[in-house]
């Protein structure tokens, strides 16, 4: 079986939602389009969108649990994101425009002992991922029913907030990468790192609530944190559900 495109996924508010796609065009040196373009900075950060900054400069799904049972929808000609979530109204609003209204949306979802949601922050140019570079994470489905076998339960890939999943790899097999070039459809990346883990994945993206210990799986399992890589884009192209993968 020849390793193929499964999912496409981009997450327009970093650690808000996420959302599904069938085809996406990819731009060399930059981030996928619309993921990640707006984060919500917490009342203790320093990120005032004059440039990249770490992941703990942000709401995030690894301190607020209940973050990672949102599901968004990005309308591209007018900005706007449609927010949902078990325990909240559905929104609909411009993350910039509108950045009251999306920190106070978020406010309840994120515990009273940590840093309160306070501004919206966007940088110039490229989205907000957890790498200083520019980088799309790829990640396999077999690692992920390794991960859930182990633990003797269905994990949703979801709970990753990866951007490109593949069928067809043997598990792990996507670590072989780093270092290398891949051809997905017309584009070429380039895979740099490993991607090591946070206690963000131990949630069920459909509850919020912690229900896998993936970290602990990971770790007497296969030694690591580790699951799933971050590449950069090389070559421009589309990429789509389906296309197959190459390592050149």
């Amino acid at each position: 079986m020849r390793a193929r495109v499964a999912h496409i996924w981009r997450h327009p508010i970093k650690s808000l939602g996420r959302e599904a796609l069938e085809r996406v065009t990819l731009t060399a040196g930059r981030t996928m389009p619309w993921d990640r373009v707006w984060a919500v900075a917490h009342e203790a950060s320093s990120a005032d969108g004059s440039a990249w900054a770490p992941c703990h400069n942000f709401a995030r799904g690894a301190k607020a649990p209940m973050l990672q049972a949102i599901e968004a929808r990005l309308d591209e000609n007018t900005g706007q994101v449609s927010l949902s979530h078990p325990g909240r109204p559905d929104i609909t609003l411009h993350p910039e425009r509108d950045a009251d209204a999306l920190v106070e949306w978020v406010r309840p979802l994120v515990p009273a002992q940590r840093a309160a949601p306070a501004r919206v922050v966007r940088v110039p140019d490229r989205g907000l991922t957890d790498t200083d570079f520019p980088s799309i994470s790829l990640h396999g489905l077999s690692s992920n029913r390794a991960v859930g076998q182990w633990l003797g339960q269905e994990l949703s890939p979801r709970r990753w907030r990866g951007n490109i999943w593949f069928e067809g790899l043997g598990p792990w097999e996507e670590f072989e990468w780093v270092g290398r070039r891949i051809a997905v459809g017309e584009a070429v990346l380039e895979v740099r790192e490993r991607i090591t883990r946070c206690l963000a994945t131990t949630v069920n993206p459909e509850t919020g609530h912690r229900d896998a210990d993936t970290l602990r799986a990971l770790e007497e399992g296969w030694g690591h944190r580790d699951f799933g890589v971050y590449a950069v884009v090389v070559r421009s192209g589309a990429v789509a559900v389906g296309d197959e993968v190459k390592v050149i």
